[in-house]
């Protein structure tokens, strides 16, 4: 009788131990996350290393992404005559240029290495920092320049996509919902972050400072970019699939979920920008310091969404989402009518809530869409068009940080008030509810069947 015999397999080799002639920067050539000796025997390790990073990083990304919704309300204090929608103008171009930005960054990690493009990523952070920092401090400023400047901190929106791209080639599959899970709360929580520590940092006697908006994040930026290239990895396994991208846009789901998403991920965005302007203009009695709260309870509910679509399903999730959201949006619309700020604010986070919900669920329904309709033929087809809709459905949900500014930007122009662009919001919600309902959710059909 033969034996048994034990096969090792190795740790992950990288480059720089001398496996092959090296390239630059730290690569590793040999890893399978999926085998569970090489997962045990430093592949974890090094997975919650890069994990850990590219949270931080992507965490500064946010923060700079967001970084104009709690400046803008500063600009008039701090001598900049613009008009109600030239500063909405200010609010939504960097949600416009970060969404753009979403496909591309991801593609960027397979041709880059992970390692190299968050160093990069992080880097590109300092000219949307500095060039705030110099812009503020010119009242002459035009707005043509100044909606350049905004427009640069889209590079944070963009972070996102590269670094869950990146996360997501480290962990094994039934490891993966966690660290992306991680690193999306991590990111998303820098919004909040943001908008709680800048209105205390340009605090100066009687006045504002707001170049420090933009210099507080300098070190950190230099920092996480130092890490990053000192302890992040490349992954020689991470290939680009362009086809991952063709196979999601010619199939129906991918359109119709990137619609739902805008209600929950762009309501989040648009929401989470224009939250302090808004409290600004309707209650200028009320500090700005309270604007955090919106999206930081928003990120805390994220996670909450995918286990609830875990246990009954991600289309009735989504669609009970969009009914708190039609009940926020109507309390916020009775707060206005009685200039009640305990009614407004509590409507809004409401709101925020039930977007936070609405992301974590509605990514939860893509891969059991697209395994139940057998998009792409299944099997391995099938997985790749669920991955290619995840990366159209963010940077096309993004888009809705840009349309919820400018839809509150139109009202007060035409009528001097937000309740026309809340009743708006109101019927996009209703249709995206019946939406998800008829296709994913309805009683008797295969989607309903298998709590998609």
């Amino acid at each position: 009788m033969v034996a048994p015999t034990t096969v090792t397999t190795p740790a992950p080799l990288r480059d720089d131990a001398g496996a092959r002639p090296a390239r630059r920067g730290r690569w590793i050539d040999r890893w399978d996350p999926e085998d569970e000796t090489f997962w045990h025997d430093g592949g974890r390790r090094i997975a919650r290393r890069n994990l850990v990073l590219s949270i931080f990083a992507e965490f500064l990304g946010f923060c700079v992404w967001a970084l104009w919704s709690i400046v803008v309300p500063q600009l008039p204090a701090a001598g900049f005559a613009y008009s109600t929608d030239q500063l909405f103008w200010l609010i939504a171009v960097p949600a416009l240029v970060g969404a753009t930005l979403r496909i591309p960054y991801t593609l960027a990690v397979p041709v880059f290495g992970g390692r190299n493009w968050t160093v990069v990523s992080t880097s590109l952070l300092l000219v949307p920092t500095l060039a705030l920092a110099w812009a503020v401090q010119r009242p002459e400023t035009s707005f043509g320049v100044m909606l350049l400047v905004a427009a640069l901190a889209g590079f944070g929106g963009g972070n996102f996509a590269s670094s869950m791209a990146n996360i997501s080639f480290f962990f094994p599959e039934k490891e993966k919902g966690a660290a992306l899970g991680w690193n999306a709360a991590g990111g998303n929580i820098g919004t909040a972050a943001v908008q709680l520590a800048v209105p205390l940092v340009i605090v100066t006697g009687a006045g504002v400072a707001l170049e420090r908006a933009g210099l507080m994040f300098v070190p950190f930026v230099v920092l996480a970019a130092f890490l990053a290239w000192r302890f992040m990895d490349n992954l020689s396994t991470a290939k680009a699939d362009p086809r991952s991208f063709g196979a999601a846009v010619r199939e129906k789901h991918t359109w119709i979920i990137s619609f739902v998403y805008i209600g929950t991920f762009g309501s989040f965005i648009g929401y989470s920008g224009a939250f302090p302007t808004l409290l600004a203009g309707q209650f200028p009695e009320v500090t700005l310091s309270l604007a955090f709260l919106g999206a930081l309870v928003g990120s805390v509910a994220r996670p909450l969404g995918g286990m609830l679509a875990d246990r009954i399903g991600g289309a009735v999730v989504t669609v009970a989402c969009f009914g708190v959201m039609i009940v926020g949006a109507i309390g916020a619309i009775t707060a206005l009518g009685s200039h009640s700020f305990a009614l407004f604010f509590s409507s809004f986070l409401v709101l925020f809530v039930a977007t936070g919900v609405g992301n974590g669920s509605v990514y939860r329904m893509i891969p059991a869409a697209f395994r139940v309709a057998g998009a792409g033929g299944g099997g391995a087809a099938t997985a790749r068009a669920a991955a290619g809709c995840i990366g159209v459905a963010g940077a096309v949900g993004a888009f809705g940080g840009f349309l919820i500014p400018r839809g509150f930007a139109m009202s007060t122009s035409a009528t001097g008030s937000l309740v026309p662009a809340l009743w708006v919001f109101v019927g996009a919600y209703v249709v995206m509810a019946v939406v998800t309902w008829a296709v994913y959710g309805r009683r008797g059909s295969a989607m309903r069947a298998e709590r998609v």
